[in-house]
């Protein structure tokens, strides 16, 4: 008999799914099993946080498009993946979360870290499983990963109890091939009937509208969805997460047009996006309530569920029913057809450009947080990942910074969930250490993970971090606001006492030649970070997402 213990049946489980980087917090029962991945070849990036290892998991997945893997060891250490597991499910995202837990024989009898992991972690995942026999590993690994990408995507816990991790069992017992299954990804197609009458509605509509989200991503469906603008001449706009699917400096891009589009269109097609309070579930007066609404989304509950009528609705996936709708439309698309309507949204958007107050250029100090947006923007490369977190300085990016290629713009996700720019920064480049990082932050928001960059100096992740320091959590306008103080703190000092290189800026003269210094540092293989002084009087507007009282 060839003896296995589950620990190292784990780590081959692992490594023959193809798994090749991990973000653990090492500890607890799960400490044989991480130095087993090391010993197999998988990159272990430990970090400051468990929190931080499952938003690093999450940028990594949408990067990859492939389940980002996190680890963690028994009580508070698995509690701590919560906050980045819910961010996960509710962003749609593949992730593996791996959590030690007490020994399964010693349960009710108040084992170390004893408490129910699978009832506090089942609800912010989209499946989990707890391991009780150590050579069902691979099998068990398999299930997980599958759910994970199957349909639409989430996040999926599995318990592993030490003394699962640590009894052994006879090799003969285990069937790896389960570790070695490639994972499978069903491409549902659309009934003909209903992509008929799609193909017929799009042609006979004269302001169409194209609203698209993450759903395109997971699909990889932009060539797709890029030949149906193009052939339709069809004014898009994306989620924030599901930006750069077409370049937004494409003719059918018309961002600051979006209110006169949502309400004058006469056709409204959702692709690949819940019809959440990201687009105000497509209610009037904000939408128009007479225009025909057509819906495509591999969720049948999505479909079923929709807070509006729907006039189409298709469960498919985005790739394989954009195909069959480009097909349907062959030698029949005229874009001179919408003309009229792309030429009033073109001068919307000039008309929304040209206004005076464009705080992009100012030379008023304190720096606006425009002026911040527009000088990142200037240097980024065109295929750059950004990152954004924290509340004005996200929505003034929203506003002001473009994405060029599907799934390179990363933000809180439609839970608002804060702290997450630093670790989906770092998740990003190791997911692709050849594309450009950028984290712009607020100073609230960086606060919560700021430790993480001592993550990213030890395991040498080059990544630029800048810091719109406006001393609070949102605009000192209006006043009042309880907590919203924090002080103007020299965020770049410890950035420095943890091994970054560090540049602090007041003036806006000197806010260009600081990036370019932090990014000259980045290509050296730095970790580069520039805290920027920022208008605290500076507010970006909004929509009210959220309706306290009935």
């Amino acid at each position: 008999m060839t003896g296995m213990n589950g620990s190292q049946i784990l780590a081959r489980s692992l490594a023959l799914a193809g798994v090749e980087d991990i973000f653990y917090l090492m500890g607890g029962p799960l400490l044989d099993a991480e130095s087993g991945c090391a010993a197999a070849g998988i990159r272990m990036i430990d970090v400051r946080h468990e929190q931080a290892a499952a938003m690093m998991a999450n940028a990594y997945a949408r990067l990859r498009n492939h389940p980002g893997v996190c680890m963690a060891c028994s009580g508070p250490g698995a509690i701590n993946l919560a906050a980045g597991l819910a961010n996960a499910l509710i962003d749609g995202a593949p992730v593996l979360a791996l959590g030690g837990s007490a020994p399964l024989n010693l349960r009710g009898r108040q084992a170390f870290q004893e408490i129910d992991q699978m009832a506090i972690l089942a609800p912010c995942a989209k499946h989990a499983l707890q391991i009780q026999q150590p050579e069902r590993i691979p099998e068990q690994l398999n299930e997980a990963l599958q759910t994970a990408v199957s349909g639409k995507p989430g996040p999926v816990y599995v318990d592993l109890p030490g003394d699962m991790l640590y009894r052994t069992v006879d090799e003969a017992a285990i069937d790896w091939d389960y570790a070695q299954r490639p994972l499978a990804r069903p491409r549902p197609a659309a009934e003909p009937a209903d992509l008929a009458r799609l193909a017929e509605a799009l042609l006979a509509a004269e302001r169409p509208v194209l609203v698209s989200g993450s759903g395109v991503l997971w699909s990889e469906a932009w060539p797709e969805l890029g030949r149906l603008v193009d052939s339709l001449g069809l004014p898009f706009y994306t989620t924030p997460q599901g930006r750069g699917v077409i370049a937004e400096d494409h003719a059918c891009c018309f961002p600051s047009a979006r209110s006169l589009a949502f309400a004058e269109a006469d056709l409204i097609l959702v692709v690949g996006t819940r019809l959440n309070y990201i687009v105000n579930h497509l209610a009037p007066p904000r939408f128009n309530a007479a225009a025909i609404v057509a819906r495509i989304d591999i969720e049948a509950g999505e479909i079923a569920t929709s807070p509006r009528r729907l006039d189409i609705g298709i469960t498919g996936d985005a790739k394989a029913v954009l195909a069959q709708l480009n097909e349907a439309l062959a030698g029949r698309t005229e874009p001179a057809r919408t003309r009229a309507w792309r030429d009033r949204l073109a001068a919307r958007e000039a008309e929304k450009r040209a206004r005076p107050g464009d705080n992009s250029r100012s030379d008023a100090e304190p720096i606006h947080p425009l002026r911040l947006c527009e000088e990142v923007k200037n240097f980024m490369d065109r295929d750059a990942i950004l990152v954004v977190d924290g509340h004005e300085i996200l929505n003034f990016g929203r506003q002001s910074m473009p994405t060029h290629t599907p799934g390179h713009r990363l933000n809180s996700g439609p839970f608002g969930t804060m702290g997450v720019g630093l670790p989906l920064g770092l998740g990003a480049k190791v997911a692709k250490p050849d594309k450009q990082v950028v984290v712009v932050h607020g100073d609230g928001s960086f606060g919560l993970n700021a430790m993480e960059l001592d993550t990213a100096v030890r395991h040498d992740i080059p990544l630029l971090v800048v810091i719109s320091l406006n001393g609070g959590w949102s605009a000192a306008e209006p006043p009042g606001k309880p907590g919203r103080d924090l002080g103007f703190t020299r965020y770049d000092l410890l950035a420095e006492a943890l091994g970054c290189y560090a540049d602090y800026v007041e003036k806006p003269a000197d806010l260009g030649p600081a990036l370019r210094r932090a990014l000259a540092e980045v290509e050296r293989g730095r970790v580069a970070v520039v805290n920027v002084r920022t208008d605290e009087r500076a507010r970006a507007t909004t929509l009210k997402f959220a309706q306290y009282a009935m």
